[in-house]
């Protein structure tokens, strides 16, 4: 099986960065489905990508429209943490607390004095992070920033 992933990727080695999905990141996921619209799509690529390990051979070596020249900053972190899992960051969200809500907080770097207040605005303010059922990880990660940074008590979270 291994060998029938490797010659896959090889195979895909022409393929440029620009194929990686900003949703689902970069892997033969992105590369099956480049082009396709909708969650179902979107589901099925971030499973492949994440499940085959395609993602850490495109890091390495460049290929399946991954880059491993970037570096991993907190704001990426938190991006991944979000696109992995929406569904039950948006349920937390909506009602200001929960295990997804809390760790996010933690990723973000809140201190735990804060925490309270990061939970309550992100109820507070679900309907201006989440703008549709179809929003993408990266609108709802712009979106809870700028919630952030426009409260006076947490804008020192704010990422940059």
């Amino acid at each position: 099986m291994k060998k029938l992933i490797a010659v896959a990727a090889i195979s895909l080695l022409p393929f440029s960065n620009a194929m990686a999905d900003q949703d689902i990141g970069c892997g033969l996921g992105s590369m099956l489905f480049a082009g396709k619209d909708g969650k179902a799509v979107k589901i099925l690529g971030a499973t492949t990508n994440g499940t085959s390990g395609n993602q850490t051979f495109g890091i390495t070596f460049g290929t399946l429209g991954c880059d491993g020249t970037g570096t991993v900053t907190s704001s990426a972190k938190i991006a991944q943490f979000i696109d992995g899992n929406m569904e039950q960051l948006a349920r937390d969200m909506s009602q200001g607390e929960g295990e997804t809500l809390s760790t996010l907080a933690e990723i973000w770097g809140v201190q735990e004095q804060d925490k309270a207040a990061f939970n309550a605005l992100a109820q507070s303010q679900f309907a201006t992070v989440f703008t549709s059922e179809n929003v993408t990880s990266q609108t709802v990660l712009e979106n809870l920033n700028s919630v952030v940074a426009s409260d006076a008590s947490l804008s020192a979270y704010t990422l940059s």
